[in-house]
């Protein structure tokens, strides 16, 4: 749901009531992952999307159906699923199944999910949790969880139970905290929650930081590239004569800086984190060497350098010679890029963006055809 919050925001500004249908489970080579809604207002205005095109029909027809019972209607779950035997049967062609929630907001009715909407499409860092299995009455029901602090997560809105309230916001914490979107149970054996129920739990978090070090031709194509990921992409160069808006127009900032004093202060500021994506394009050992000491040694996700192959080993060397460990040296990416066969910005701008999504996501990078490795990862 929050993947659309701008709209959803949008909509509960004007006071306009809609449905919101939202992928709670996948099974399979489902297209979507949880957390993928398509919404329908009071107009009849869709958008979103929650199989990529194979049950939006029946599911906008579940939203409409949702809107016109009325405020107060139940929240309706509903599966979606494979089926080869009724030419005429609603599923998945990919041979997936999905689980979808369809629940009708209304203005001022739900406050944590207009809030969570709301917190979204500010770029704050918040999380929606809501039953998606359990009882009936209390299907839909929502908290909205904050970062932790103090060791908590703090939270608005109920579940109907104190002890269910602290258990829920610990677990969307949690999620939130690493910037995650998925289901979790509560309420198991033994536990002082009651009745266990499911949790989809939707995190919103400042986008992830693309940080592209030397500003040359090939930084232009990646920062696009970035851009367009949805990364807060960074370009950082010491020369003033090259580092400049005008010729990095997509950039969200560009700074003139020594590339390892820059990191350093990004650093202490807290602003990196698992996801941050560090690209060195410089080739340059001035400028390199000193940074790339510290980017190894950062809780980053990624760490690519450009170069041939001669320089990455002339690299190593020296890098080693700062006393960089070779479980450190493991973590770089370097030459950077996929094998793609990639010669102009544009085509290693694809080649950089390409592994940086492999590596976030754990996948192998090698072509779908022929492998027996799993379409779509686990978020």
């Amino acid at each position: 749901m929050l993947d659309i919050a701008d709209e959803l925001h949008e909509w509960c500004l004007r006071g306009l009531p809609f449905a919101v249908a939202t992928v709670t489970a996948t099974g399979g080579s489902a297209p979507r992952q949880p957390g993928a809604a398509l919404a329908v207002d009071s107009e009849g205005t869709a958008v979103g999307s929650v199989s990529g095109g194979c049950v939006e029909g029946a599911v906008y027809e579940l939203c409409r159906e949702a809107l016109e019972a009325g405020p107060g209607a139940p929240p309706v779950l509903q599966r979606f699923g494979y089926s080869d035997e009724d030419a005429f049967a609603v599923g998945l062609t990919c041979g997936g199944d999905i689980d979808i929630l369809v629940q009708r907001i209304d203005p001022g009715g739900q406050p944590e999910i207009a809030a969570a909407l709301a917190a979204a499409v500010r770029g704050e860092a918040a999380a929606v949790a809501r039953v998606v299995a359990g009882p009936p009455e209390l299907l839909g029901l929502a908290l909205l969880v904050g970062p932790r602090q103090a060791g908590a997560g703090w939270y608005e809105g109920s579940l109907g139970d104190p002890e269910r309230d602290r258990a829920a916001a610990g677990e969307a914490a949690a999620m939130l905290a690493a910037g995650r979107t998925g289901t979790v149970v509560i309420g198991a054996d033994g536990s002082r929650c009651g009745v266990p129920l499911t949790l989809l739990v939707e995190s919103s978090v400042p986008p992830p930081r693309l940080l592209v070090f030397g500003a040359i031709d090939f930084a232009a194509a990646l920062v696009r590239a970035g851009s367009f990921l949805g990364y807060r992409v960074t370009v950082c160069d010491a020369r003033p004569v090259f580092a400049t808006p005008r010729r990095f127009p997509d950039a969200d900032e560009v700074v003139v800086d020594w590339p390892h004093r820059y990191l350093d202060a990004e650093a202490r500021a807290g602003r990196l984190d698992g996801r941050t994506a560090v690209c060195v394009l410089t080739h340059d050992a001035k400028f390199d060497i000193p940074l790339l000491e510290r980017a190894l040694r950062l809780p980053v996700g990624y760490v690519g350098a450009m170069g041939s192959r001669r320089t990455h080993l002339d690299r190593l060397d020296r890098l080693r010679a700062t006393g960089v460990s070779e479980r450190e040296l493991d973590r770089l990416r370097s030459p950077i890029g996929l094998d793609l066969g990639a010669r102009t910005p544009e085509e290693t701008a694809l080649s950089i963006a390409a592994e940086i999504v492999a590596l976030r996501h754990g996948a192998t990078g090698v072509p779908l055809t022929g492998a027996h490795t799993p379409i779509h990862t686990a978020a």
